[in-house]
């Protein structure tokens, strides 16, 4: 963890008096060193800095927030910073829009680091949050993906995969590993709509990716995803699937033959078949089911969880549903809340409960049994 006497070289105000000066304890920083920030980044394996007017920089470092800086940021100094790391077309909309997506190269110590931004207003002053994207996909094993559940998925010729979980919980991450690996073993023509492309995957053998910006290369994930399938995928990877029209679309797709990966913001597998058909008005409700029943594959759930000791790397832990014939069945009568139950009776084929995964996470010793009860469906199995 940074101390206060090591973070005072990260930040310096513009007449290069250390941030730690006592003539001006509480003035706000005028200027924001951000490739040293995101140093401290790097070094201190955190995966998100937060840059917010009144307050000290923040790193979020294994899923805690730890100052590195003893004075308040100006947002003023906050937006000049973002405005020397975003690319043109980001740069000539702040000041315009209220909220900006990007990606971005930091050069730090001679080399590129790649972060992921988002630039907003709030109370009518700017602040910024930056995340570190790895220089490489992270493999399975890295993340305790099982690889089980990856190959099963590699399989698949066709259908819809959704990785579903709340914002942080390494849906992006899990996604890009799944992909690649698809990548790596060739032969496939892979198309990827991203807000913002965060990963970027390698060249390999007899694959051909391409990967689509929203805001640079095309206007929507919609837009992507229309324009995707006159460009003979076999694979489409769409970032975040937000409203009817690219879900119509990737249910579509999926039905056609082609394999869709997508995510979205629930906190469970069911909330997910919850949320996509409530995209629909309801009077087509029935209509949707249907489709999503014939269309649908898999849905993984995540969840990044702390491990005992603190500070440490967090955890992974899924629950998996997966559309076999009861599943179909649920999904087409509209009996959404049996989906628990299935997910508890499909172990043999290839499901998982999270309360399941939890029990085997705290008889490994990954994780404790006051996390397992934090977040089990049924704490009561954990003798809450």
């Amino acid at each position: 963890m940074l101390r206060p006497p090591d973070a005072c070289r990260y930040l310096r105000l513009a007449n290069d008096l250390p941030i730690w000066s006592t003539i001006l304890p509480m003035a706000q920083l005028r200027s924001v060193d951000l490739p040293a920030l995101v140093s401290a980044m790097v070094s201190e394996q955190a995966s998100d800095l937060h840059l917010v007017a009144r307050h000290p920089p923040m790193l979020r470092v294994h899923g805690d927030l730890q100052e590195i800086g003893s004075g308040p940021l100006s947002a003023e100094a906050i937006v000049e910073a973002i405005r020397s790391i975003a690319p043109p077309g980001t740069a000539t909309r702040i000041g315009v829009a209220n909220d900006l997506d990007f990606a971005a190269t930091v050069a730090v110590d001679g080399r590129p680091v790649r972060v992921r931004g988002n630039l907003f207003i709030a109370s009518g002053e700017s602040g910024a949050c930056l995340r570190l994207i790895p220089d490489q996909i992270p493999t399975l094993n890295e993340l305790a993906f099982p690889l089980e559940l990856a190959e099963r998925i590699w399989k698949l010729t066709n259908g819809l995969v959704l990785i579903t979980g709340i914002t942080g919980s390494g849906k992006t991450t899990s996604l890009a590993a799944l992909v690649q690996g698809l990548n790596a073993a060739g032969g496939l023509r892979i198309i990827t709509i991203e807000e913002p492309i965060e990963y970027v995957y390698p060249h390999a053998p007899r694959s051909v990716v391409t990967q689509r910006e929203v805001g640079r290369d095309v206007d929507t994930f919609y837009d992507g995803l229309r324009f995707g399938l006159r460009q003979d995928p076999d694979v489409l990877l769409v970032g975040e699937i937000r409203d009817r029209e690219t879900a119509q679309l990737a249910l579509s797709a999926a039905e056609t033959g082609h394999l869709i990966f997508a995510t979205l913001h629930t906190a469970d597998a069911k909330g997910a078949i919850t949320r996509l058909i409530d995209l629909f008005p309801s009077d087509v409700h029935n209509d949707v089911r249907t489709q999503l029943s014939l269309s649908l594959r898999y849905v993984i759930a995540q969840h990044l969880l702390p491990p005992p000791q603190r500070g440490g790397r967090r955890i992974l832990a899924l629950e998996v549903l997966f559309a076999n014939f009861g599943v179909r069945s649920a999904i087409r009568a509209g009996k959404i809340e049996s989906l628990d139950t299935a997910i508890q009776s499909g172990r043999k084929d290839g499901m998982i409960s999270l309360d399941g995964y939890l029990r085997e996470l705290v008889q490994q010793g990954r994780i404790d049994l006051a996390t397992a009860r934090q977040f089990a469906k049924d704490p009561a199995e954990f003798g809450a």
